[in-house]
């Protein structure tokens, strides 16, 4: 299902009071979320965080990643993929073989050749909730 919603196109900034509303001279633009986040939409997926290991690069737990599996893995890429059978969500470092972590604390993980890798796509872009979500998803 596709979402219409006015697009307003203003750089605004927070922190900053007293400025005139954006209401009074928009360009309404007839874009749905779809078209704003996804590039490849018959190759992308949307996924939750669970655990805090990426705050250093602004994921954190219970926001949606946009995942496209259409993007070429590049070394500093934040990647999803299935490590040993868990999904994990990390950055990539392609020739050193290094899952990085962004978090303070949290140990980065070497590839090694028992493991079972499989990258699942490249992360285009985090939705951060504000709000948690109050009906079911799934």
């Amino acid at each position: 299902m596709d979402i219409m919603l006015k697009f307003i196109p203003i750089s605004a900034q927070a922190g900053i009071t007293g400025f005139e509303s954006p209401a009074a001279e928009y360009k309404q633009l007839s874009l749905t979320l779809d078209q704003i986040l996804i590039d490849h939409p018959a190759a992308t997926y949307l996924g939750f965080v669970e655990g805090d290991s990426m705050t250093g690069v602004g994921i954190f737990p219970h926001d949606i990643l946009v995942v496209s599996r259409a993007e070429t893995v590049k070394t500093g890429d934040i990647i999803v993929a299935t490590l040993n059978g868990n999904f994990v969500c990390k950055i990539a470092d392609i020739k050193a073989k290094i899952l990085a972590s962004s978090a303070p604390g949290v140990r980065d993980y070497r590839l090694s050749e028992g493991d079972e890798f499989i990258v699942e796509g490249v992360v285009t872009r985090s939705i951060r909730l504000h709000r948690p979500l109050h009906r079911a998803l799934i």
